[in-house]
């Protein structure tokens, strides 16, 4: 095996929005062994999980997949839960397991989080459906109006929900059709933007100029598809069919496949980019949103969209989104060229625990749970460094991640060149082991406002265990 050097580089001294260091030098796994460690570990799951194997053999029935959301199947089968408190869950093994997955962020501030508990309870001796307006929205519109500096706020119930109002309002403010999206990126099940989530390569065209891969059910109409990070072929797009496209959608920080941070000046070039076509910039900041702290991603990175969409770390475990930005452009509403409705769209259960959650996610709460995640990243830093390991940690607010490359992933191709076989055993390394981060072998951690760096010395120590195993 031949070690490859490569310049270590740390962000944080940098840029003190993002985190990325990448190893001085690494040197390449012995395959063979981490497959047999990889056999060993799921010969170790299936012992330790029959509660969860015969829970599945009973989900198939009446479950596609034994699941209710496809994303939570894995071969052989997934583990299955019982309860949750805090960081912490239980599985109908009797197994207790440190969750760093938290709902990809819809769990921020902790399982049953105690001011969120007994605002839905007061919630519940009030009425949980009016289908008529409430000031308990009006008071989270407006508090979201200060948070994330936007004019005008309407509510949804999925993150999905969001993104297709985010899109029908930027067609009906342009009067134009077509979007642009980013490879790689995920925006939900809405058919317009479920092109090329994560296509295979040979399907995806050249990697500079990717062609839009559509799943055979999707009717997406016309969508372009462009690289992360790459101005020089958004530009092209923009010039060739600026006139028909009515927005870019897109993630400030891809979070779909591990954390893919924007080269310095991107961000703002798309937004440049934009204005010179009158295309509309519309920021996906379901999966980020408080995760990159108090008034979410555009903030922090300094670009302000036209339209941005919320999910998750918003509802405290309920199901809450929400979709807004410029008024001239949330006018298309109030005029009527782009009806939103939904019968459940700010209902007065969901807007307690949205209340609670503002109130909860102060810059000192959120800024305390970003020092216990990067304290975990400079540990596994160090690990990294020790075992000359093919990684590199990546990290943005209270999320983090373990990317097993040696050298920076800008977009889905580079992606795509990490190691998965190394991945599925360090996510599997830790499901054994108590500690519970998402099955997509390309998702990160989140540290919530319940988990202590106790915690999350349980991660860097099986991080260690794992180092040390496949480097014996």
């Amino acid at each position: 095996m031949t070690a490859t050097t490569s310049p270590a580089v740390t962000y944080p001294a940098n840029d003190p929005n993002t985190w990325r260091t990448l190893p001085a030098t690494s040197t390449p796994l012995d395959e063979a062994r981490v497959q047999g460690l990889l056999a060993a570990e799921w010969e170790r799951f299936t012992a330790q999980t029959p509660g969860s194997a015969a829970h599945h053999a009973r989900a198939l029935s009446p479950l596609p997949l034994g699941v209710p959301s496809s994303f939570q199947y894995w071969d052989p089968y997934p583990i299955a839960i019982d309860s949750a408190r805090g960081a912490w869950l239980t599985d109908v093994d009797g197994r207790q397991l440190l969750d760093l997955s938290m709902g990809f962020g819809a769990m921020l501030v902790g399982h049953l989080n105690p001011v969120v508990m007994q605002a839905v309870r007061n919630a519940l001796d009030v009425g949980t459906l009016f289908v008529t307006p409430s000031p308990s929205a009006t008071e989270v519109a407006e508090r979201y109006q200060q948070r994330f500096d936007i004019d005008q706020v309407r509510f949804a119930n999925s993150g999905t929900e969001a993104d297709m109002y985010a899109v029908r309002t930027a067609r009906a403010y342009t009067g134009r059709r077509a979007i642009v999206k980013i490879e790689g990126g995920y925006h939900g099940g809405y058919d317009g933007l479920s092109v090329s989530v994560k296509p295979t390569v040979e399907e995806a065209g050249p990697e500079n100029a990717p062609v839009p891969v559509t799943p055979f059910e999707v009717e997406a109409g016309t969508v372009y598809v462009v690289p992360y990070n790459d101005l020089e072929r958004l530009g092209v797009i923009l010039a060739d069919h600026g006139s028909e496209i009515a927005a870019v959608v897109m993630e400030p920080v891809l979070e779909n496949i591990g954390i893919v941070l924007p080269d310095e000046g991107y961000l703002a070039g798309v937004r440049a980019a934009c204005d010179a076509h009158g295309v509309l910039l519309v920021f996906d900041e379901v999966k980020t949103g408080l995760t990159a702290g108090y008034g979410g991603a555009s903030q922090r990175l300094g670009v302000t969209p036209d339209l941005v969409t919320l999910a998750k770390s918003i509802g405290g475990g309920l199901p809450l989104a929400a979709f807004g930005g410029r008024r001239e452009v949330m006018e298309t509403i109030s005029d009527w060229r782009m009806p939103h409705f939904g019968t459940y769209n700010g209902n007065p259960l969901v807007m307690a625990a949205a209340l609670a959650v503002d109130d909860i996610c102060t810059h000192e709460a959120l800024a305390a749970a970003e020092a216990v995640n990067n304290g975990a990243l400079t540990a596994s830093d160090a690990i990294i460094a020790a075992y000359d390991l093919p990684a590199h940690t990546v990290g943005f607010g209270v999320k983090g991640a373990i990317t097993w490359s040696p050298s920076p992933v800008r977009n889905y191709r580079d992606y795509k060149r990490t190691d998965f076989g190394i991945a599925e055993l360090s996510w599997l390394w830790g499901v054994n082991r108590g500690v519970l981060t998402p099955p997509g072998l390309d998702e990160q951690w989140l540290v919530s406002l319940a988990h202590t760096p106790a915690d999350m010395n349980l991660l860097v120590e099986h991080f260690a265990e794992l180092a040390e195993a496949v480097r014996a």
